[in-house]
């Protein structure tokens, strides 16, 4: 089941500077663990104590897992999951 992973900047080093990956789950958890298969240390970017780092949102199409299923959210063949820092100011 392909989903397509949507990389923002400063996580492209870890995958080799790519803007979007294709990586199979069946959630987002299952997507995450595949991209640190595949991209050593983006798991460490992406979760805190088993769940979404704080400043990091996670979309799939164009719904935020926090108000879903968190992690757990369920992923269908061609959905889009987009990875964002989050962004302050003052």
């Amino acid at each position: 089941m392909p989903i397509t992973v949507n990389i923002p900047t400063i996580l492209r080093p870890l995958t080799n500077n790519h803007k979007r990956i294709e990586i199979s789950g069946f959630n987002v958890l299952e997507v995450i663990e595949q991209m640190e298969q595949q991209y050593p240390g983006v798991k460490e970017k992406l979760i805190t104590e088993g769940k979404a780092h704080r400043f990091i949102n996670i979309y799939v199409n164009d719904d935020d897992i926090r108000f879903g299923n968190g992690l757990s959210t369920s992923l269908r063949d061609g959905d889009s999951l987009t990875i964002l820092p989050a962004v302050a100011g003052g």
